[in-house]
């Protein structure tokens, strides 16, 4: 029986998982939306909306709390500079999971995680970027 065993597995281990959130609320964070499996999902959200509510808090500890998860400068900076002030008067319910059917290949069911007031050109911006740079750099 698995009483009191809290967490998806998703058949990894703890270190494989801890860099596969990290890596997800990272792109999250960044594209605003992103579309991944059902169960990875729903143990995504938690942890989004626990550094939503460090960015809100908005002090020194949180931002150090938010970059030891996170990893990159840029997704900290994203999170308390834009996010944090854009949820301050929300009391929780920032990310939105919407089933999205069903993956070709395996059939693994598939969702569409993002956040509830979302910038709709945040997705995607940084690749428009990255793309137009090198083609000024071509030419």
């Amino acid at each position: 029986m698995r009483h009191a065993r809290g967490y998806r597995r998703l058949n990894r281990t703890h270190e494989h998982r801890k860099a596969l959130f990290c890596n997800m609320a990272g792109s999250l964070i960044e594209h605003e939306q992103i579309k991944t499996t059902l169960p990875k999902a729903k143990e995504l959200q938690p942890i989004v909306e626990k550094m939503i509510t460090l960015a809100k808090r908005g002090d020194l500890h949180a931002r150090r709390q938010a970059a030891a998860k996170l990893k990159e400068d840029k997704y900290v900076s994203k999170l308390f500079d834009i996010l944090g002030p854009r949820y301050a008067e929300r009391q929780g319910g920032y990310i939105r999971v919407m089933k999205a059917g069903f993956r070709y290949g395996d059939m693994a069911p598939m969702a569409i995680i993002e956040f509830v007031d979302r910038d709709v050109d945040a997705k995607g911006a940084a690749d428009k970027a990255r793309v137009a740079a090198e083609m000024d750099a071509e030419e």
